[in-house]
C-alpha cells in the first residue's frame, strides 16, 4: 500500500510540473480548480477548471 501511495504521489507531482512547464500559472489554476471541484463534488468548480484547461490546450485561434 505505501508503494502505491508513493507512485501516485510521484505521478501527481510530475503531472503538475508538466502542466506548469507547458501552460504556466493559468494551467495550474485550471488543474487546481478541476481537482477541487472533483473532490468537493462541485460541478461548477470542476467545470470552470476544465474550461480553463481546455482554453489553455486549444490556444488562440489564428
Amino acid at each position: 500500500m505505501p508503494v502505491l501511495a508513493l507512485i501516485s504521489t510521484v505521478f501527481a507531482i510530475g503531472f503538475q510540473q508538466l502542466v506548469q512547464w507547458r501552460y504556466g500559472p493559468m494551467g495550474i489554476v485550471g488543474l487546481l480548480l478541476l481537482t477541487i471541484g472533483i473532490k468537493a463534488n462541485s460541478p461548477t468548480c470542476s467545470s470552470i477548471g476544465a474550461l480553463v484547461l481546455a482554453l489553455m490546450v486549444a490556444g488562440p485561434a489564428l
